[in-house]
């Protein structure tokens, strides 16, 4: 995989010479270190695993990087036969007898530790034994009162990674800066909410990343993320530390069209089931619906054709559990007294209510920047989700992309689910 950002150039000596920028995040941070008698604890994660490599043993097929003489080895580093040209010298003139540190995904076989090998950037050299360093796995700190549920909508802005997707368009759109990363998990620390739905995220691996290195301390152990339709590769997601239960993309899903063509969601709808220990399970609905780039004549008549697809839906629901508890989350890319939000909203017994009703400055908004500055992201409600609100707990903290590294404010809700 290719970088896509971060490419220094100098000239020496009229030969150039290329130096990579360092990465938004670094590849160590929010990875577990440990010496390879711990390793089979972190099977199924990528790891640091450090120790003394006693021999190097090779076949046709496999060379074998031994950190101990018990047969088979409680741990050992592979490098198969086809991926041994990547290795400038002989791996057992290189690394037997060394302290190394490899990088990889833990795996097992026969029941023992591995990790597979592929270049040699995947093993360092080192003059001593480091520190471990265990998985960070702090109790989340929690607000308001047992029995609720806090709830927020959140477009990052971009959370792209450095890497070229050979089938995403994302050459133009550059790697999340890190301040802008600082800023934004300081914002994501301030909320303390249970379950944040994500807009404008380029992978579930660099949404991963980004809780697994700033969010560590906040519990959320569930990151959900389907690839959806958007051609530059901008997707919906959720992270949760209320336990996720079954989800459903709806992004193969074909529906009328503006002009009555099949038609799909411009990125996707993400059902997520959350089911709260000891308490009512709810759904959350995540969407991104079309935005205006390109022009609000052309972008609304594929906006308004995914709203009526997605009120479809909900109707289809309701009429089979007339008390489903809903909250439709997320960037609408349109504003309160547009036709979008009055198609999704329906009317009558089935009508969606929207938390901004219960907003108490009217002043706020929840798109930050320059003229457009308005409210365009809504958490909206079944009439049994809106029973369950806890009055007076809607808000909208507000930033700038200065200041919380996005050019959207999170919104925020509280709901009883005991």
């Amino acid at each position: 995989m290719m970088l896509r950002t971060g490419l220094l150039v100098f000239l020496v000596l009229g030969s150039p010479v290329v130096t990579v920028a360092e990465p938004p995040i670094r590849p160590e941070e929010g990875r577990p270190q440990v010496s390879w008698q711990d390793a089979k604890s972190l099977t199924g994660q990528t790891a640091f695993v450090f120790g003394k490599v006693l021999k190097v043993n090779s076949t046709k097929k496999i060379t074998f990087l031994d950190f101990d003489t018990q047969r088979p080895s409680r741990f050992t580093g592979i490098i198969r036969a086809d991926n041994l040209t990547n290795f400038p010298r002989p791996p057992k003139e290189t690394y037997q007898g060394k302290i190394v540190r490899i990088l990889g995904t833990v795996s097992q076989f026969k029941g023992q530790p591995q990790i597979e090998i592929f270049k040699p950037s995947q093993i360092e050299i080192l003059d001593a034994m480091p520190q471990a360093v265990a998985p960070k796995n702090a109790a989340p700190a929690r607000h308001g009162k047992p029995g609720e549920v806090t709830v927020a909508a959140y477009n990052l802005l971009n959370l792209f990674d450095e890497y070229d997707d050979p089938y995403r368009d994302d050459e133009g759109t550059p790697a999340k800066p890190r301040t802008q990363l600082e800023h934004l998990a300081a914002s994501i620390h301030a909320l303390n909410a249970d379950v944040i739905t994500v807009e404008e995220v380029e992978n579930r691996d660099v949404l991963e990343r980004f809780v697994n290195v700033f969010l560590a301390d906040m519990g959320y152990r569930d990151v959900v993320l389907f690839e959806g339709n958007d051609r530059r590769g901008i997707d919906v997601g959720l992270i949760s530390r209320v336990p996720v239960g079954d989800v459903i993309s709806h992004r193969h899903l074909r529906f009328p069209g503006a002009e009555g063509q099949p038609a799909r969601f411009s990125r996707d709808v993400l059902t997520v089931n959350l089911e709260p220990a000891g308490g009512q399970p709810f759904q959350i609905w995540v969407v991104h619906l079309k935005s205006n780039s390109g022009g609000r004549e052309a972008a609304e008549p594929i906006r308004l054709a995914e709203c009526h697809e997605v009120r479809a839906l909900l109707d289809k629901e309701l009429s089979k559990n007339a008390g489903a508890q809903i909250l439709v989350m997320g960037d609408f890319n349109d504003t309160p007294e547009s036709k979008t939000i009055a198609t999704i909203v329906g009317q009558g017994d089935t009508a969606l209510w929207p938390t901004l009703a219960d907003l108490q400055d009217k002043s706020l908004v929840s798109y930050n920047e320059g003229k457009y500055r308005s409210i365009i992201d809504f958490i909206l409600c079944t009439p049994a989700m809106h029973q369950a609100y806890v009055p007076g707990s809607f808000h909208i903290p507000q930033g700038s992309i200065g200041t919380t590294g996005s050019d959207h404010n999170p919104i925020v809700a509280t709901f009883r689910v005991k």
